[in-house]
């Protein structure tokens, strides 16, 4: 059977993890796709145990002050602060391996 979801239902994206609503629930990892307008940004955090992986689909975004466009895939290690700005309109496909529930930390200036 094929089913049809939209992604505007989700919480941010958020459509594959350990959350509701989610089309599968898993630990094992979240994926999300994403949508900016320019200068959107995400209060700078890190995982103490998650590695985040962020494909940029469209648009571009600035990431701990360097920017990416289309095609670049950026890796985020556990313990690695990310601060997070759109540039332009943007779209991106984020996957975050494991999907552990509260592992999300803002950082402390």
């Amino acid at each position: 059977m094929i089913e049809k979801f939209n992604i505007n239902d989700m919480i941010n994206g958020w459509f594959i993890g350990n959350f509701e609503p989610s089309l599968f629930k898993t630990e094992a990892v979240e994926v999300a796709v994403k949508s900016y307008k320019p200068g959107d940004f995400e209060e700078e955090h890190y995982h103490k145990i998650a590695t985040e992986f962020t494909v940029i689909i469209e648009g571009i975004v600035e990431l701990n002050d360097i920017q990416y466009g289309v095609n670049d895939i950026i890796k985020i290690h556990p313990g690695e602060s990310a601060k997070f700005k759109s540039i332009t309109k943007s779209l991106t496909v984020v996957v975050k391996i494991p999907g552990v529930t509260n592992d999300k930390f803002l950082t402390r200036k």
